[in-house]
């Protein structure tokens, strides 16, 4: 017997892109779907193209450079998104069109204050838009969960007929549970009747910690296509997570044994990775599957019966989700060869020139302490593949603090004309003094929103990862900033650059605050 295909659509670089903190840079995003792009899934949505400068960019060039798998844009129905999206996605070998609207009597009236019958024809209309652009549309019920049966059917019908190739049913607001979703899904699939023409999709908000088992038993329902995020990221309390829904599906076969996917699980632990390591945002130590925890026994017990076969309280091996075998560790006398080997364990593909970069930052690393580590390299390389246009670039700094003393700090940064400017600043402490020295050079006064600093490795020597947020100039919008150094106040120094950075660039290109929205 054939098995039925479940195709795997990941919006971690649209949906999960949205939530506050996860916002990411067109070179991050192109770092990140090219990760995902090797971890086999279907399509990827690469954002909300007419929503900012930003996003079409970053939308267009993904497309360009994605090669194995759908890539899809998110237009609301109307004429300009659709026409829009088109545009930043025309290139891809595989486009799709992506276009929504509401359906539940709840956004009807209060936020499109449209009827049932406008709203379908406006549904309908939109997808024969863009079916004379692309072939590959998906049209997507926004609350479709809080929709009636009746009327979510029809517009289900109304789509496919109009040329729609799937047709998703968001819970948008995280509000449905398994029983009624295989219900509204069931529904479907039994009263539709050119249902067998399209796709029946599923995208869940994670508001009551439902997403993942809401889009299991909508796949035991007959939906053949879930929209999840890499490490469930996304608006509020975030989406169906890619990792939990493939590995549910991957160790209970006994219950998905009809069904396949295309996804190479041994890249779960590297996308996720990945994913934190650019956004600066880990997930917590218990998060299923890619939590620091989740292969980690404490118990007695438990560390016994694993000692004798891991079976006993493991349902999954760790190197199943590509946990690394082993953590090598590197130093000052590691040579090139053991570097590269190791960054391709780790996975990643980088150019020549990036490859020697890395190589170099690796060597200055190595001899300010003793043991390099994976999160190390992780940093480094990352750094070196961001790209963040350098307006300043920091040179040097020195800090006079103690208890007893005004904390000031000296510092020298490159400008863009590769001139050196040198100023000073006293402040609250360290950090305060280096902040307000770079904003004196820099002629830009800012206001940290967020700050939070980690050690990457263990031991005393390791390096120190600032994460921050920072609003410049009053300008209305935050801006995301990391940095690593074995000093932290160099550390939050190289990470208020970052910020500082990216808010120039923004500022020059005259890229408009984004427009949010979604499923």
């Amino acid at each position: 017997m054939s098995k039925r295909k479940i195709m795997i659509f990941d919006t971690t670089l649209r949906d999960g892109e949205q939530a506050p903190g996860f916002s990411m840079n067109t070179e991050e995003k192109i770092q990140l779907a090219l990760q995902i792009e090797k971890m086999g899934v279907d399509v990827m949505e690469a954002g909300f193209p007419i929503s900012s400068p930003g996003d079409f960019e970053a939308v267009s060039r993904v497309a360009a450079v994605i090669k194995n798998c759908g890539v899809a844009g998110l237009c609301r129905a109307n004429k300009k998104d659709i026409e829009v999206g088109w545009e930043a996605l025309k290139g891809a070998v595989r486009p799709r069109i992506h276009t929504f609207i509401a359906t539940s009597d709840i956004h009807l009236q209060y936020k499109l204050k449209k009827t049932r019958e406008e709203t379908l024809q406006i549904a309908i209309d939109a997808v024969k838009l863009a079916r004379n652009l692309c072939d590959d549309v998906e049209f997507s019920a926004e609350d479709a969960t809080r929709s009636d049966v009746d009327y979510l059917c029809r517009v289900v019908e109304a789509v496919i007929a109009a040329g729609a190739k799937t047709v998703n049913i968001p819970d948008t607001v995280g509000y449905t549970v398994p029983m009624e979703y295989e219900k509204i899904i069931s529904a479907i699939m039994n009263r539709v009747p050119n249902v067998d023409k399209a796709r029946i999709s599923v995208h869940c908000h994670n508001d009551l910690g439902l997403a993942s088992a809401n889009s299991l038993a909508a796949v035991k329902a007959g939906a053949s296509q879930v929209e999840c995020t890499i490490n469930g990221i996304g608006e509020r309390a975030g989406n169906t997570s890619l990792e939990e829904v493939i590995m549910a599906m991957t160790v209970r076969k006994d219950l998905f044994d009809e069904i396949e996917f295309g996804v190479n699980t041994k890249e779960i632990y590297r996308s996720s990775k990945m994913l934190t390591a650019i956004t600066g945002v880990n997930v917590q130590p218990n998060k299923a599957i890619v939590g620091k925890n989740a292969f980690a026994h404490e118990a007695g017990i438990h560390q016994d019966g694993v000692l004798k076969n891991r079976i006993t309280y493991e349902i999954m091996t760790p190197e199943s989700v590509g946990y690394p075998a082993n953590s090598l560790v590197l130093g000052k006398h590691s040579g090139r060869h053991a570097f590269v080997q190791r960054l391709k364990a780790l996975g990643f593909e980088i150019s020549d020139e990036a490859m020697q970069a890395a190589f170099d930052a690796f060597k200055i690393l190595a001899d300010k302490k003793k043991e390099v580590f994976d999160e190390d390299i992780e940093n480094i390389v990352l750094n070196q593949t961001a790209q963040t246009t350098k307006h300043f670039d920091l040179d040097r700094i020195n800090m006079f603090s103690g208890n007893t003393a005004i904390p000031t700090a000296t510092v020298r940064l490159k400008n863009a004309d590769n001139e050196f400017i040198t100023d000073a600043s006293i402040g609250d402490g360290p950090v305060d003094a280096a902040l307000k020295a770079i904003e004196r050079i820099a002629g830009i006064q800012g206001r940290l929103k967020s700050y939070d600093i980690k050690a990457l490795t263990e031991g005393k020597d390791a390096q120190g990862e600032v994460t921050l947020s920072a609003e410049f100039e009053k300008c209305g919008y935050v801006v995301k900033g990391r940095g690593a150094d074995t000093d932290v106040v160099v550390a939050s120094a190289k990470a208020y650059l970052d910020a500082l950075n990216k808010y120039i660039t923004r500022r020059e290109s005259k890229l408009a605050p984004k427009v949010e929205g979604g499923i």
